[in-house]
Order: C-alpha cells, then structure tokens, then sequence
C-alpha cells in the first residue's frame, strides 16, 4: 500500500482503491471498443472517435499509476482523466444502441466520476 492510501491523502483510502479500480476498467474497455470500432468500420472507425478512445486509454493508465505511486499530483491527473472520459463516453453514446458502445460510454462515465470525487479530495 503507498503512502497515500495509508494516510488517505487526497481521498480516504477506499476512495482512491475506487479510482484506481474505475481507471484500469475504463482503460481496458477503451482498449477493447478500439479494436470492436475498427472491425465494425464506418463512423465507429472515425479518426477522432479512434483517437479520444485511446487518450481515454492512456489518460486511465496514467492516472492509475500516479495513484499507485502515490503521487502528489494524482489530484491534478485525474482532473484531466475525468474530462477525457466524459468527452469519449459523450462520443460512445454518439453512436447510438449498440452494446459495446453503451457499456464503453457507462465505464467511461464511471471512471469520470470518481476521477472528479478524486480531484476535489
């Protein structure tokens, strides 16, 4: 355990336990609707759709390991990890009543809220 879960910097430990956990789920299902939009082609494989899938990805993995680390910046990072995972769940739900798409948009938002509860701590 680092430093900031024993003490709860920034959040009490369970907290940043949730964040952690939010963070490495929502990077994994934007890894895997990455490689679902691409087989599925047409707007699912748009540029920018592809590539707020994976600054979603990155940011979710970043964020975990400043958290991990215990990190005195985690609250910054995960600020913008919330924003990155609002703006690509909006773009999920964009493409409309699709299963992979519904579940990526539902961790996204997840992700983006306890990054925002992680922030403000």
């Amino acid at each position: 355990m680092t430093n900031a879960q024993q003490t709860g910097t920034n959040g009490t430990p369970s907290m940043m336990q949730d964040c952690i956990q939010a963070c490495s789920d929502c990077h994994d299902v934007c890894l895997q609707t990455i490689n679902y939009c691409l087989q599925q082609g047409g707007h699912h494989a748009e540029a920018a759709h592809i590539r707020l899938l994976m600054d979603c990805a990155m940011i979710c993995h970043t964020s975990e390991d400043f958290m991990l680390r215990g990190s005195e910046l985690h609250a910054r990072v995960c600020g913008v990890c919330a924003e990155v995972c609002q703006r690509c769940a909006e773009s999920c739900e964009a493409m409309g009543d699709d299963p992979q798409m519904r579940t990526c948009a539902d961790t996204c938002r997840r992700c983006a809220d306890s990054c925002r509860q992680m922030a403000q701590a």
